[in-house]
């Protein structure tokens, strides 16, 4: 068996763990920490929405020699905009404007045309309204919200409310802090970034349910034992699906790492870091919220309940017993005399009376007469 393996056996066994639940205000600290940097970024620099959502124009050209700085010039001097410039395989380029009045489109045509020194026949325009962009912009919030609301009905008929509720902030955790990151880096906003949002939400969910279900199975009849707490059940349930989690997670991120970082910033794929970046953010959020977030969520909620308080004091008070109780058998065997005193205290007294015996039978030699 593998180290890695060996280690998933031992922790699904309990004989190793680790205290996530213990160290929980950490965990939340640090989610706190990334929240509140990914908000600042959204506040600051704010999302850059593609022209799916703000309306604008794409111009694709034919084969050109004017390179991608250039063609960012000249379309910005012709529209008043800044652009998006990519360069294609066949050698033409793709100039994406957003938040451009599509009146303008035409004479933003002829003057790139004339600029790059091609005919402006042979550069293709795609427009797309305002209106357009709204209504798509719509749609991805109506989308989501739906997604949410099946999530949490869905938790808290398999399982309970508390653990709905512990799902749906890390859900919200793992979305906000993709879309800081967005607004952080300045990728563009596209139809293929909500996809790859409801996707990772998706694979976040799936991570939680497994734990969850450990949790919803190990704790049955929690209360007639006075062994465990809730949140040491919560703890072990973490730690016996920690390595399957984590070879889930790893095995979704490689591919996903190879069209952000060689697709999209090595072979210079521009189109593949919309979806790319949001599902890698969101895989490895996803992946840290359902462990670090929703269970130890999870313990602080049933914690709260005047059953699990019972319990949790009884078994405490057990502890505090067993503890005392250890102390004292320490004590004695601390005190007690070595095992050579011990054995002589114990033969000592034995043979003493035959001592007495053998000399009421005879008199001392001195008083023999």
């Amino acid at each position: 068996m593998s180290k890695l393996g060996n280690l998933g056996a031992r922790l699904h066994r309990g004989e190793i763990s680790y205290d996530f639940i213990g160290k929980r205000k950490i965990w939340y600290g640090v989610s706190i920490l990334i929240t509140i940097t990914a908000i600042v970024g959204l506040a600051v620099r704010g999302l850059n929405m593609g022209i799916d959502f703000q309306g604008g124009a794409v111009f694709t050209t034919s084969k050109t020699s004017v390179s991608v700085a250039q063609a960012e010039t000249y379309a910005a001097q012709a529209s008043g905009h800044e652009a998006v410039v990519q360069k294609l395989g066949s050698g033409g380029l793709r100039i994406q404007i957003a938040g451009m009045d599509t009146a303008k489109s035409d004479a933003t045509k002829t003057a790139l045309a004339k600029d790059m020194k091609v005919d402006p026949e042979s550069i293709a325009a795609d427009l797309v309204g305002p209106s357009w962009g709204d209504e798509i912009a719509n749609k991805a919030w109506e989308g989501l919200a739906i997604f949410m609301v099946l999530v949490v009905i869905y938790l808290a008929i398999a399982f309970e409310w508390r653990m709905a509720i512990a799902a749906l902030v890390a859900l919200i955790h793992d979305i906000t802090i993709t879309t800081g990151i967005y607004a952080l880096v300045g990728f563009e906003v596209t139809p293929g970034t909500v996809i790859g949002l409801l996707t990772i939400l998706g694979y976040s969910l799936y991570d939680t349910v497994v734990v969850f279900d450990s949790l919803k199975e190990q704790t049955k009849d929690i209360t007639k034992q006075t062994r465990f707490t809730y949140s040491d059940i919560a703890n072990q349930s973490i730690n016996g699906t920690l390595v399957r989690s984590v070879n889930t997670t790893v095995v979704a991120l490689l591919p996903v790492a190879g069209l952000l970082f060689i697709g999209g910033g090595f072979l210079g794929a521009g189109t593949l870091n919309d979806i790319s970046l949001s599902l890698f953010v969101g895989l490895a959020a996803g992946a840290y919220s359902s462990i670090f977030i929703a269970t130890p969520l999870v313990a602080d909620l049933k914690e709260a309940e005047p059953q699990m308080k019972a319990l949790k004091k009884r078994v405490l008070a057990k502890r505090a017993q067993a503890a005392t109780e250890e102390e004292m058998a320490d004590a004695r065997v601390g005190g007690s005399e070595g095992p050579e005193d011990a054995a002589a205290a114990v033969v000592g007294p034995r043979n003493q009376p035959a001592s007495r015996n053998r000399g009421g039978r005879g008199r001392p030699s001195g008083k023999r007469r």
